[in-house]
């Protein structure tokens, strides 16, 4: 499903976003739509897991190489273990971090379909933010949602603004929900596949021990 005229704009409360909103998201991104979305860091791009066109188009808007780490944005602990490799001191790392502004790579398993992975290390991010908004949304979804940081590639800063979003990007989104201020700094990313922790971008999230 390819934006072909303006996205459509929807308007959510940030604490008790309209379910019949969400369930109209919902349904776009399973018909293959492409949307932007509030979270607790900062707005984000999001498709359905298997949308091979939506993983192209945010490849094309944020003008991606193939060595970069999506996101499976996930509704709870439960439904991240599905979908990566936890041995029992990261688990405990993650559980203490979540729900949160971090996004951490970890080695994926199966249930993750090839071309979202890490071409060398066979890895993939994960989150669980802390906001209405995307909780809503994965409840509705009942899986994770693929997800990229709205940072357009002739900036350092990611975008904060529905309306800014719609001006620049309206044509080649399917939807933007808006649920007035979010958070303005990208998520702390952690790479946990390793031995030991590393620090791949220092943002919202702070405090992470290992």
């Amino acid at each position: 499903m390819a934006a072909t005229t303006t996205a459509r704009w929807v308007e959510v409360h940030p604490r008790n976003p309209q379910r019949r909103a969400i369930r109209a998201t919902v349904d776009l991104l399973r018909e293959g739509g492409l949307i932007a979305y509030p979270t607790d860091s900062c707005f984000a791009l999001g498709a359905m897991l298997g949308n091979r066109e939506g993983l192209e188009r945010i490849r094309t808007i944020r003008r991606l190489d193939a060595r970069h780490h999506f996101t499976l944005v996930c509704r709870d602990f439960a439904q991240l273990g599905q979908f990566v490799r936890i041995s029992t001191p990261v688990f405990r790392a993650v559980k203490a971090a979540t729900p949160g502004c971090y996004t951490f790579i970890l080695p994926a398993t199966k249930e993750v379909p090839r071309r979202l992975l890490q071409p060398r290390k066979r890895t993939v991010g994960v989150r669980i933010p802390q906001h209405p908004v995307v909780d809503a949304l994965l409840e509705e979804l009942d899986e994770p949602l693929l997800s990229s940081t709205l940072i357009l590639p002739d900036t350092e800063e990611p975008m904060t603004s529905g309306w800014e979003i719609h001006e620049r990007l309206g044509h080649q989104l399917d939807a933007i929900l808006d649920s007035g201020e979010c958070g303005t700094e990208p998520t702390t990313v952690i790479d946990l596949s390793g031995d030991e922790p590393e620090l791949i971008r220092q943002g919202a999230g702070e405090g992470f021990e290992w």
